[in-house]
């Protein structure tokens, strides 16, 4: 076992990196949209109030619905 870890020491630290920096990706995203920071992407699936659908539609946020 210990010779597994040597020879692949770079791997693994490599790795663990990764998944670190996806792990805080994943993180930032959740709390973005829970904060209503986040976008589907689509104005019309998100129910037309996200902060990006005056850049969609050209109009201010809420003022969809009138």
């Amino acid at each position: 076992m210990a010779e597994f870890l040597s020879e692949n020491y770079g791997s693994i630290i490599v790795g663990a990196a990764l998944i670190a920096i996806i792990a805080l990706i994943i993180r930032k995203l959740v709390r973005d949209k829970r904060a209503g920071k986040g976008c589907c992407g689509s104005c019309s699936a998100c129910g037309k109030g996200c902060p990006q659908c005056s850049r969609c539609s050209g109009s201010v946020r809420g003022e969809h619905e009138k």
